[in-house]
């Protein structure tokens, strides 16, 4: 990972176009080829950024320096750097992944063992489906054939969204596996995670984690 500090102005042209004008911020360049722009505020959010794959080009320009970032859709951000203060490099190796809790963790082994809870004829293909970005936490053949990865959290909410939305992105690359259709499993949905993952075509589906353990039986009820 690359971690750049320098006074920059920021042009994005793509889809729509964007300005940052010179100022002190942090830019950092992944080992994926993702490049972020962050401020010193915004929580965890970058001002900008390129996803990858992408191509970072670094060239002189006058006194200072011009990155042009460019992904194969042709979007283009152009950052030219006018003062560097800072410009290191760190190697962190292979990340292990986030490690689920004991309740989520839990909730995988069920819905694997209980793969019906997708829909009848769905056949488990495996649990942590590895990936470039990360394990899918199950991986399963719908019965038209069709690829279905399932994040699953005690509670979703956008961020579950916006880590599945990423995993379909790199799996509908891969033609054995498309087309992909992403489910977010959880006890409970967030309203906010609801109306994105339904915006981004991906299924809800609400867990009831007695059920699946076989100590409660929904078709008992009386209400």
């Amino acid at each position: 990972m690359r971690l750049v500090i320098a006074r920059c102005s920021v042009d994005y042209a793509g889809r729509l176009s964007a300005h940052l004008p010179l100022a002190t911020r942090l830019l950092v360049v992944k080992a994926d080829g993702s490049v972020l722009v962050h401020a010193d505020g915004g929580s965890y959010k970058p001002l900008n950024w390129m996803s990858p794959p992408c191509r970072l080009v670094e060239e002189p320009a006058g006194d200072g320096l011009r990155w042009t970032v460019e992904n194969k859709a042709g979007e283009t951000l152009v950052i030219a750097l006018e003062e560097v203060l800072s410009d290191t490099t760190h190697e962190l190796g292979v990340d292990p992944g986030l490690l689920k809790d004991g309740v989520e963790a839990h909730l995988q082994a069920l819905m694997a063992e209980h793969i019906s809870v997708l829909g009848p004829g769905h056949v488990l293909v495996r649990r942590e489906y590895p990936t470039a970005i990360g394990p899918v936490d199950i991986l399963a053949k719908a019965p038209d054939g069709g690829t279905v990865a399932v994040e699953i959290k005690r509670r979703g909410d956008i961020d579950g969204v916006e880590q599945l939305t990423r995993y379909l992105e790199l799996l509908g690359r891969d033609p054995l596996l498309a087309p992909v259709q992403g489910v977010l499993a959880a006890q409970e949905i967030r309203p906010q995670a609801r109306v994105l993952a339904t915006d981004r075509g991906i299924s809800c589906l609400v867990l009831d984690y007695d059920a699946l353990r076989g100590i409660d039986d929904p078709s008992t009820r009386l209400f």
